[in-house]
């Protein structure tokens, strides 16, 4: 596990162990900040809201977040977060992304996280 400093913000704690088929963050937005509104592609997410409070900006609405929030992102949803004056700090858990990989020519589909030459 990896440990920042208690002013960060951002990811300020992570799952980092070798061989684990999960990734996990603590994300800290500071009071009235935001994460912009994107979208993930790959991966269903959970996140639990561990800290403070905010909202959970989706294209069907605005969703407030508190202390034990808990929401559930699925792979290809559009959202965003704002945290409120308090600022909010977050768990997120997903399937750990796979290494990038470069396949050899020819290759007809390189999967997720892989590149064609």
């Amino acid at each position: 596990m990896e440990t920042l400093g208690p002013a960060s913000t951002g990811a300020v704690w992570r799952l980092s162990e070798p061989g684990r088929q999960v990734d996990a963050n603590v994300v800290r937005i500071p009071p009235e900040r935001r994460v912009e509104t994107h979208a993930e592609p790959d991966l269903d997410v959970l996140l639990l809201v561990v800290a403070g409070d905010g909202t959970l900006v989706t294209p069907e609405g605005s969703s407030p977040l508190g202390q034990g929030s808990l929401a559930w992102l699925p792979h290809g949803s559009t959202r965003g977060l704002a945290a409120g004056e308090r600022g909010m700090s977050y768990l997120t858990v997903h399937r750990r992304r796979p290494g990038m990989r470069i396949q050899a020519a020819g290759s007809r589909d390189p999967g997720p996280g892989r590149l064609r030459p």
